[in-house]
């Protein structure tokens, strides 16, 4: 298997196994996808340890979600090695919502559907505060220390510069917040689908309590720009919500950090 060299406890357990390299995801960390004759499929997720590293809290967040019944990857390992966080996750089955064959309508369904379920989760007792105050300083912080990247912003900011946005995003800041279970990321190569059927989240290294439109405003760009203007309307629609604009635009400004 050609890739970074595993945790030394980890070698016996997946020697069998060969591996590819697994872009889909947005996250900082490297992703592979493992798969071996007769043995279910496994994603090893690595990234260099540092104060703003992410993994250590997405096995977290995953065990949590999984304790509510919501189904998400389940966590089946996870080390620190080599100055490298590890994750071991196992596989969901199907595919991810973007690339399954489903017509665009069955696909703003199921995103409608799985979304208001992780949004109608009971909150009280969940430990993850991703407000908007604590997102902004965590933006601050990526930007600070170098990790946003210019060269990736949306056609609206292109040629900015973060501190540019940042301005924009503390001025943007909504007067209120709509306060739900978000997953951070919600986009449709997030979500996994078996047929018509969803299986449950992953890359949910951002999941935590925030505004409902921290997940619809991403949610609603994606339906625009991979089926089309015409499905967002429907999408809000099944979800059960109008479209703020002000909110959408801030929580995407937000998304250009991360």
């Amino acid at each position: 298997m050609s890739f970074l060299p595993l945790p030394d406890d980890w070698r016996g357990r997946l020697e069998a196994y060969t591996g590819v390299a697994d872009s889909t995801g947005q996250s900082d960390a490297c992703v592979l996808r493992l798969q071996a004759p007769g043995l279910p499929a496994l994603f090893v997720k690595t990234e260099e340890i540092h104060p703003l590293s992410e993994l250590c809290g997405e096995a977290e967040r995953l065990r949590w979600l999984a304790s509510t019944g919501i189904p998400c990857a389940p966590v089946l390992c996870e080390t620190s090695a080599a100055g490298r966080n590890w994750l071991l996750l196992g596989a969901l089955p199907g595919s991810d919502l973007e690339a399954a064959l489903l017509p665009p309508r069955a696909k703003v369904g199921l995103m409608a559907q799985a979304l208001r379920r992780l949004h109608d989760t009971d909150i009280s007792h969940c430990p993850f505060d991703h407000r908007a105050a604590r997102r902004i300083a965590r933006a601050k912080a990526r930007m600070d220390a170098g990790l946003v990247d210019e060269a990736d912003f949306d056609d609206e900011h292109s040629g900015m510069r973060a501190a540019e946005l940042f301005a924009l995003l503390q001025a943007r800041r909504p007067a209120q917040e709509d306060l739900v279970l978000a997953h951070g990321d919600a986009c449709l190569s997030n979500l996994m689908v078996d047929g018509a059927d969803f299986t449950g989240f992953i890359d949910c290294g951002r999941l935590g309590i925030a505004d409902r439109w921290q997940d619809l405003a991403l949610a609603t760009r994606e339906i625009g720009g991979e089926l089309g203007a015409e499905w967002v309307d429907v999408f809000l629609a099944d979800y059960g919500a109008r479209f703020d604009a002000g909110r959408a635009s801030f929580y995407r400004l937000l998304d250009e950090f991360f």
